[in-house]
């Protein structure tokens, strides 16, 4: 018989273990509560995926 190995993560804000599978409603955080902070956190504009900002471009003939 195969045994099933458990596969555990930290939260992302609170570094609580959570067990990787389907019983894991809001993995990879702990809880609905960690879920909403990090997604406040994005919305603040406190987190940002690195990079090089895109130029606006405007289209030829769209000017006012």
């Amino acid at each position: 018989m195969t045994s099933a190995r458990k596969i555990e993560v930290r939260c992302p804000n609170c570094e609580r273990a959570v067990t990787w599978d389907s019983g894991s409603h809001w993995k990879p955080f702990c809880s609905e509560r960690c879920k909403l902070i990090d997604l406040g956190a994005w919305f603040q504009e406190e987190r940002a995926i690195p990079g090089n900002e895109a130029a606006e471009q405007i289209p030829a003939g769209d000017h006012d």
